[in-house]
């Protein structure tokens, strides 16, 4: 099914979207990257800066147009077929799974005023589910373009679709996200990565391409069980890290900080670990931005490290399998940095790797981490794509 680059063959997603919904009409193919953060975590939500960019690999979409208002949707990656009705109220259903993320999408559209019409999609990915990844992100992105290329094609407006796609993730799925991972689907660029200022939405494209190392991506193959409870349970520290500064020093956000503040104003040795990874994380990305500038990948390899010890430490976020899979990276000598990257508790870690030694990286990596673990993980080399596109 896959060919060259972790491309899925579009003539086989065809020939399935023809068996599952029959056959007859055009079918327009779309694709919607995942999306990997190279360093900046847990900051989009404390107002900084972070440092994503779109992967080759991602979500595809095949879609049909209908003469009705009839939308049916299936995914070759889950068993659950979702159809409804663009007339009647659309609502989350749990039984409809990964369905309730396009049909939140169509809602919210149509809530704004867009004009949709009925249709036929088949999703089928490359992106694991659950990784860190950002699969939710992708999925609600490609929706999102898909529903609105037929009336404006290359002219949608990228920002306000990453942001109505955050909407729907927030208020349809009840999951309180930044904007990190849709801003990085909707805005990728080929061989950049986004700074992007969470706080203002202003951003910058970074070169990034590396002749003599590769980016690979370690799946610890654990799901992140923790990551929805902790992930709330961080947030609410950094805003009581927060309170505390803001009574002695005017600031908007906890990344207006400096590790001054944190050190001299926070008592609870909690809330300033907390803080400050988050004040020393954003630093990291600045510097990061600098080092690849000047070409130095060394430092940003040093930079990586750097910020999966104060991710372990101070955010205490990374767990077993992340810190396992990160310590073998790092102590095999063809790698100069890794880290784990998303919300943490399992999902994926990141590491650059000298071309010439991945494959034995990814065998040492692999012992190293499955002897520890009892779990085989998955790697995946990827390069930094475009954001969502229309195929043909």
């Amino acid at each position: 099914m896959k060919g060259r680059d972790n491309m899925i063959n579009l003539s086989y997603l065809k020939e399935k979207f023809f068996e599952i919904f029959g056959g007859g009409g055009e079918v327009l193919c779309f694709f919607s990257p995942g999306r990997v953060n190279l360093i900046g975590e847990h900051i989009d939500y404390n107002g900084g800066y972070v440092f994503p960019g779109a992967l080759s690999l991602g979500i595809y979409g095949v879609l049909r147009y209908r003469n009705d208002n009839t939308v049916r949707l299936k995914s070759l990656n889950a068993p659950e077929y979702v159809t409804f009705n663009l007339d009647e109220n659309i609502e989350y259903k749990s039984e409809d799974g990964w369905g309730n993320y396009p049909k939140g999408v169509m809602r919210l559209l149509l809530q704004k005023g867009y004009t949709l019409k009925g249709c036929d999609i088949l999703y089928s990915g490359d992106l694991p589910d659950g990784a860190g990844l950002s699969s939710s992100a992708a999925i609600e992105v490609l929706t999102g373009y898909m529903m609105l290329y037929s009336s404006l094609k290359d002219d949608i407006d990228r920002v306000k679709l990453s942001l109505m796609c955050q909407e729907v993730e927030n208020k349809f799925i009840k999951v309180n996200c930044g904007i990190m991972d849709q801003f990085s689907v909707a805005m990728g660029r080929k061989n950049n990565a986004i700074l992007l200022d969470c706080n203002s939405l202003d951003y910058k494209y970074i070169p990034f391409v590396m002749d003599k190392h590769s980016l690979v991506i370690m799946n610890t193959n654990k799901k992140r069980g923790l990551a929805d409870s902790k992930y709330n349970e961080r947030r609410a520290e950094c805003e009581k890290a927060l309170e505390i500064i803001r009574q002695n020093k005017e600031i908007s956000n906890l990344c207006e900080a400096e590790i001054e503040d944190v050190l001299s104003l926070i008592k609870d040795e909690t809330l300033l670990k907390r803080a400050r990874h988050v004040v020393s994380e954003n630093n990291r990305v600045l510097k990061a931005v600098e080092v690849l500038n000047e070409g130095n990948i060394e430092e940003f390899g040093k930079l990586l490290n750097d910020s999966h010890k104060s991710l372990k430490e101070d955010y205490e976020v990374t767990g077993l399998h992340l810190d396992t899979i990160v310590e073998a990276a790092q102590s095999f000598k063809g790698c100069i940095g890794a880290r784990m990257t998303g919300a943490g508790f399992g999902g994926c870690a990141i590491a650059i790797v000298e071309n010439e030694k991945i494959d034995e990286f990814k065998d040492y990596v692999s012992n190293y981490y499955s002897n520890k673990t009892e779990i085989i993980p998955s790697f995946y080399v990827s390069v930094i794509g475009d954001g969502v596109k229309f195929l043909g």
